[in-house]
């Protein structure tokens, strides 16, 4: 007389036969990857020494008393590296000492990781604001800027981009902004 297993019994064997299977498997897996080859690597945020950054002076547009410029950021490095938010902008003069207010940004609602790969170039928009450089009270007196110091986000070291125009000489008035958070692809106002 052969003797057959209830279905219960049947279930208990397979479940316990399942879960020896893929605890071989895991373990296995795990030996593999941790003897044979390191984890990959998180792509790092990208650092001054790794852009080069410029104002598209042709690309310029605006009216009343704003004028907008893409504002980019070429990876100059040979490897991909990530831009989050907004960078910090200030005006300098030709003695490389900082003219005014630094720019101002808004929230980070819209923002996104871009990874640039070596090469690739992400934008943002760089609001100019010549009316109050020429009316308010704490812009007098106005200087020439000869350059932008640029910091990418969440970095404590700068970069140069060469842009003259008028500035405040004092800290106070905000007459230079950023429109939005950094996004991918070179920037033009016209399209």
């Amino acid at each position: 007389m052969k003797i057959f297993p209830t279905t219960a019994a049947r279930r208990v064997v397979a479940v316990a036969a399942a879960a020896v299977a893929g605890l071989a498997l895991s373990t296995a897996a795990y030996a593999a990857t941790s003897s044979s080859s390191p984890p990959p690597t998180a792509i790092p945020k990208c650092t001054a020494s790794d852009l080069g950054v410029w104002v598209a002076v042709d690309q310029g547009n605006g009216a009343a008393g704003t004028i907008y410029y893409p504002l980019e950021f070429t990876n100059l490095s040979q490897h991909t590296c990530y831009l989050f938010g907004y960078p910090g902008v200030s005006a300098l003069d030709h003695n490389g000492n900082q003219l005014g207010s630094p720019a101002n940004w808004g929230s980070l609602t819209g923002a996104r990781i871009v990874n640039l790969a070596p090469g690739a170039t992400a934008h943002t928009l760089l609001g100019y604001h010549d009316a109050a450089v020429t009316t308010e009270p704490g812009c007098d007196p106005v200087n020439s800027a000869v350059e932008l110091r640029v910091y990418p986000p969440d970095q404590r070291s700068a970069t140069d981009a060469a842009f003259s125009f008028e500035a405040c000489s004092h800290p106070g008035p905000i007459w230079m902004s950023i429109e939005e958070p950094i996004i991918p692809g070179v920037g033009s106002i016209y399209g």
